[in-house]
């Protein structure tokens, strides 16, 4: 059975109208994943989660609920000093999403300045992947980012594979070069690139989905998915040279697109480390990305996911 260690960080969700009903929740991207991943695995997939928390009850409470989603939780530090972030989500008629944050100071933030950190990272040599995101980087103070890149090296050299979202977030990173810059150093030792064609487009200026995977490729990309949303997904092997399109079936009734690129990565995913095809793999992608979107919030019931079945 493979192993994956998701790296990123889980804020304290609130969703609703301002001074109205709200409901309070969690998530945050490489979170909302893992949760997915671990429900579509089906115990196939071994899913560990790698952040921080504090030691309050809202904390404890997060941890309780992800060893309930069969997410391994041994690799989140906890900071007594420090409790999770927060953000609000404000839906338009549409179902698209505006957030608001308050995170700056979350024990997440720093968690590559713990002092166990050294232990998580010594763990992590022994998983067959690890996944993060572009916000995954830009939450870090920007030694901490580096420190976390090198040891990200050091981990491919080893033979653990490196999983990459773009998700990129202008609003987390001091200018666009500065996300640029980190990008061309983790898309070096990406193995498996999982981008967005408005995050390539916003960041890169891309023109469209061929620049997209020439730019990923002469960036040392081994294999991308670019994830174009109602068309489908493109799916290239730069090594095999082979390229495909893989179509998804449009949702009718769209509630919440948030979570919708993060339940595809985890279908995506769940197929990988099982060794299926990358139709398969994209197909199963679109199949939970369709069902999340139709909910409230970034991690739906879970009555509303255990009726997928993938072959």
């Amino acid at each position: 059975m493979k192993r994956i260690a998701l790296l990123g960080e889980c804020m304290i969700e609130l969703n609703g109208a301002p001074f109205g009903a709200m409901t309070q929740a969690y998530g945050g991207d490489s979170l909302n994943t893992a949760v997915y991943l671990a429900r579509c695995a089906n115990g196939k997939v071994g899913v560990e989660y790698v952040s921080a928390l504090g030691t309050d009850a809202i904390s404890d409470g997060m941890i309780s609920r992800w060893q309930e989603e069969g997410v391994g939780t041994e690799l989140v530090l906890r900071d007594g000093t420090r409790q999770p972030g927060l953000y609000l989500i404000q839906l338009d008629e549409q179902g698209e999403r505006t957030f608001l944050y308050w995170r700056n100071q979350s024990a997440a933030r720093y968690m590559v300045q713990h002092a166990e950190f050294a232990q998580v990272a010594a763990a992590l040599a022994n998983v067959d992947m690890v996944y993060l995101s572009g916000i995954s980087l830009a939450i870090l103070p920007e030694e901490d980012r580096v420190q976390l890149i090198n040891m990200l090296t050091q981990l491919s050299q080893q033979g653990v594979e490196i999983a990459f979202d773009s998700n990129y977030r202008p609003a987390l990173w001091r200018d666009a070069g500065e996300a640029r810059e980190c990008y061309r150093q983790i898309l070096a030792i990406t193995d498996l690139a999982l981008v967005t064609n408005d995050d390539e487009q916003n960041l890169w200026g891309d023109g469209d989905e061929e620049q997209t995977l020439v730019r990923l490729q002469v960036a040392g990309v081994k294999k991308a998915v670019v994830k174009m949303g109602a068309k489908g997904n493109l799916f290239q092997d730069f090594g095999l040279e082979t390229r495909q399109t893989i179509a998804t079936t449009p949702v009718e009734t769209v509630i919440d697109t948030t979570s919708a690129g993060d339940s595809f990565n985890a279908g995506f995913l769940a197929g990988y480390l099982q060794g299926k095809d990358a139709e398969q793999c994209s197909r199963q992608g679109h199949q939970l990305a369709g069902i999340v979107i139709q909910h409230k919030g970034a991690i739906i019931p879970k009555q509303a996911t255990d009726a997928i079945q993938f072959v």
